[in-house]
């Protein structure tokens, strides 16, 4: 809710804005719109058959070099990299020329027909332990509770890395639109719609050689545990032992220790290594089919649920979700999730351009909340030449479409931008000013007010653009005629005999009167 004023005509009045939460707990009205927004972006640009936003002769790679694995916490010129070939676990992966290109092959079957087909993948986390079917651990004791929740945590920084040795295999700039979602024993997975076809055999490969090392300090076992925590001293500028008050070591020398011991003995191991599990799905698609629109209602379904909401209402849990959800919670609380993490105290180590009033477990990042069980990346990745438009442009899109259908049926909408914070006045200065509202401040009657104001507002345009749907265009005045001058219909003919719905006639059509 915002205050408007009007500085021409002197006017206040409150207004209702809706608050754009994507989650179906805080808003079910803007999630749903979010959805609904999402859904679109991913059919505009899944089997899209050209490239006008690419530039000619554009082949140049813009990820790493395989053989190079840099820091995650490195920024400009304190970037390190480390020399290591890629690990000797992991396939090599076939480097092709790449094409200036976003798009698909075109493939012709064996009637003649050309299709550009595309594809729906799906990419798990390994296995952490048997689960039973709702998800929970037979053995909770045995369960690898810590590696489910680094794996979650380094999630989104592994399929980046998917999507860069993708591109290298496939020999063109692979576009995609993918959703993160929790499976049922609440490990991220994701769902992803991709602009063309590359063989099976090589994506699957990819997959298996796809992985990402985290080169941090060892943080296997805690030092500082309980109330035993480094505090901020103001005369080091540091933080200290709290039993010997020396300074910790910083996190550049830390991975200077790190980066010694590496070039001493170079079968050192990284503090974390992630890669996807076994379980992968694979499917061709082909555009404005049924399966099509399946898909994108599927890879889009979970969108205004959070993480932590795969088991639905928190009040109807079992005992063993409950505690499934909890050991989570803890592991993804106290693990770092970052160089910048103040959970690396309790391992002795400063974090990098630590400040005062870090304090262990209380860290503010997206990863340890708990709705999102480890993982803090964004829940919808769009690469960025999917269809060439901000959220914002398919928004304008979706509202000039309702706004072309109601002017048909002669509706006319206000215009959207009739109270911009950019409008001007007739002297040219800027007309309105929006302020935030405290609700302590207004009165309850003028708050229910605008809200009704508002709902009734949205319900006739609702109503009206149901109408309008319904009535459909104008009907013309002199219909189009056939050469014999007999009007023509949009009922498709076949060996003379109108096919009802589109579809050629049966054996029962025959014997209807």
């Amino acid at each position: 809710m915002r205050e408007l004023v009007d500085t021409v005509t002197g006017t206040t009045q409150t207004v209702v804005l809706p608050c754009g939460s994507t989650r179906a707990t805080v808003c079910k009205s803007c999630a749903d719109k979010a959805r609904r927004l999402r859904m679109q972006q991913c059919r505009e640009g899944w089997h899209r058959d050209r490239d006008d936003d690419l530039e000619p002769g554009s082949t140049q790679h813009d990820e790493d070099e395989d053989n190079e694995d840099e820091d995650d916490d490195a920024e400009g010129s304190d970037r390190r990299v480390r020399s290591t070939r890629r690990r000797q676990d992991a396939p090599d992966l076939p480097r092709v020329e790449m094409a200036a290109t976003t798009i698909g092959r075109i493939l012709t079957s064996p009637n003649g027909r050309s299709y550009r087909p595309s594809m729906f993948l799906t990419l798990t986390l390994p296995s952490y332990g048997k689960v039973h079917d709702d998800g929970t651990p037979v053995d909770p004791s045995t369960y690898d509770y810590r590696r489910a929740a680094l794996d979650a945590m380094h999630f989104s920084k592994l399929v980046d890395r998917f999507w860069q040795n993708l591109r290298r295999c496939a020999g063109y700039k692979v576009q995609y639109f993918s959703a993160v979602e929790a499976q049922r024993r609440l490990a991220p997975h994701l769902h992803a719609a991709v602009r063309g076809v590359i063989k099976r055999s090589v994506v699957l490969q990819v997959i298996r050689a796809t992985y990402h090392q985290a080169w941090w300090p060892p943080f296997d076992t805690p030092i500082y545990l309980g109330h035993a925590v480094p505090l901020w001293d103001h005369r080091h500028q540091a933080y200290v032992c709290p039993w010997t008050g020396a300074p910790l070591r910083t996190w550049e020398s830390a991975l200077d220790d790190l980066d010694a011991q590496l070039e001493a003995d170079p079968s050192t191991t990284p503090a974390h290594v992630v890669r996807f599990g076994k379980q992968a799905d694979y499917k061709w698609l082909i555009a404005d089919s049924t399966r099509t629109q399946r898909a994108v209602g599927y890879l889009t379904k979970y969108l205004t649920k959070s993480v932590a909401d795969t088991y639905g209402d928190p009040d109807l849990l079992t005992v063993r979700q409950r505690a499934h959800l909890d050991r989570l919670n803890h592991e993804t609380r106290w693990l770092p999730c970052g160089p910048e993490c103040g959970n690396w105290l309790r391992y002795g180590i400063q974090p990098k351009n630590a400040t005062e009033g870090l304090e262990p477990g209380t860290c503010r990042r997206a990863a340890h909340d708990p709705e999102n069980l480890g993982y803090g990346g964004r829940r919808v990745l769009v690469s960025r030449q999917w269809t060439g438009k901000t959220l914002t442009e398919h928004r304008a899109d979706r509202a000039e479409v309702v706004r072309q259908v109601l002017l048909e049926a002669g509706v006319e909408l206000p215009d959207r931008d009739r109270m911009s914070a950019t409008a001007t006045g007739p002297d040219g200065q800027i007309r309105y000013e929006w302020r935030p509202v405290s609700f302590k401040d207004v009165d309850i009657r003028l708050w229910k007010h605008a809200i009704l104001a508002s709902v009734r507002e949205r319900i006739r345009w609702r109503t009206q653009y149901e109408a309008a749907k319904r009535a459909g265009p104008p009907e013309t005045p002199n219909p189009p005629t056939d050469p014999r001058g007999l009007p023509t219909t949009s009922t498709p003919v076949v060996s003379g005999m109108a096919v009802k719905g589109g579809r050629r006639p049966s054996r029962s059509d025959a014997k209807r009167p």
